[in-house]
């Protein structure tokens, strides 16, 4: 024990008991899935980070934690509301991706007096923490237009967007449309593909190969829409030896692309080589420090605004180091 400790603890035991702190609020919440197999919004987080985010929060907080397991499905999701109400929660965070099952839980919580947030996939009148896809696919298009001016003026540019491009549960069509976006504004004289890897990073890799090498011509410019797909892209470029006139730009920056000092990810300031010029973060694996504020706020009689979105930005090998320190910091 330190003696800082030891001063603090001797000070709390000497406080009179009208100065003790607050009460504790039980806040539940209900995980989108507790399965390490499954990733979340088509990107690569799992919902164990997920939930320790929300673990490692709850010590900075006056929130006592419950956790539930949605599993995926409905039925769940309708039990883990039932025992809420049972247990007379303060509050309750919903992550379940099922329409009708949130509509419902909303309506047992509001009968129960038992306030909402929904994070992802709203409940009708609860307040909502969710990524903005579309800011961050504009993110990632600004990236690659800045990059091709900056470094191929003049030269014929194809600008590909790579992965689930047309599936909106997970928001990756908009992740594509808002890259679209951005490169036509940015840069409208590079022509523009999309190819529909329906999520899976094998596929992507036979597209991308394929286009690489009929495209000779052309420098490319690459929005992959999650870092399974980015990882896939550069292994497809390197497969038709096009790595040095090619740049990728990925979303969701989860561990795949970055890590400590010995992990050398591509996100790395010693990984020169490295043609992912970055990946938007969204991370997942924080949201509890996001998403507990706002239950905090909730609790204490104020309205927090209808809709909180995630503050993206574009993770690079020159503030990986700050975004995600090399060291646990929990």
């Amino acid at each position: 024990m330190t003696l800082g400790t030891a001063l603090t603890e001797a000070a709390s035991w000497n406080r009179p008991a009208s100065s003790q702190a607050p009460p504790r609020w039980r806040v539940g919440f209900a995980n989108v899935t507790e399965d390490p197999a499954e990733r979340l919004e088509g990107l690569g987080f799992t919902g164990q980070e997920v939930r320790a985010s929300f673990v490692y929060a709850a010590r900075l907080s006056r929130c006592e934690m419950v956790f539930f397991d949605n599993a995926g499905g409905r039925e769940k999701a309708l039990a883990n509301a039932a025992d809420a109400v049972h247990q007379k929660l303060d509050l309750y965070i919903q992550y379940c991706s099922d329409e009708n099952a949130n509509v419902e839980v909303g309506r047992r919580l509001g009968a129960a007096g038992i306030p909402v947030l929904a994070i992802s996939h709203p409940v009708p009148g609860a307040p909502l923490y969710t990524a903005d896809n579309s800011r961050a696919g504009r993110i990632a298009g600004e990236a690659l237009a800045s990059f091709g001016r900056d470094t191929w003026p003049g030269e014929r540019m194809a600008a590909v967007i790579l992965g689930a491009v047309t599936d909106q549960p997970t928001g990756a069509a908009e992740r594509a449309d808002g890259a679209a976006a951005a490169l036509q504004q940015r840069l409208p004289e590079a022509d523009q593909v999309r190819l529909d890897s329906a999520g899976n990073p094998g596929k992507a890799e036979g597209l991308l190969r394929r286009f690489a090498a009929e495209q000779t011509g052309a420098k490319l410019l690459v929005a992959a829409l999650d870092d399974a797909t980015a990882l896939s892209a550069k292994a497809a470029v390197d497969a038709v030896s096009r790595t040095t006139d090619t740049v990728i730009v990925s979303q969701g920056c989860d561990p795949s692309m970055h890590g400590g000092f010995n992990d050398k990810k591509e996100l790395d300031p010693q990984n020169r080589a490295s043609i992912v010029l970055g990946s938007v973060g969204y991370f997942l694996d924080r949201y509890g420090y996001d998403v507990l504020p706002l239950a905090q706020r909730l609790l204490s009689g104020e309205a927090p605004p209808a809709r909180t979105t995630t503050q993206h930005v574009l993770v690079t090998a020159q503030n990986v180091f700050r975004v995600y320190p090399p060291i646990d910091m929990n």
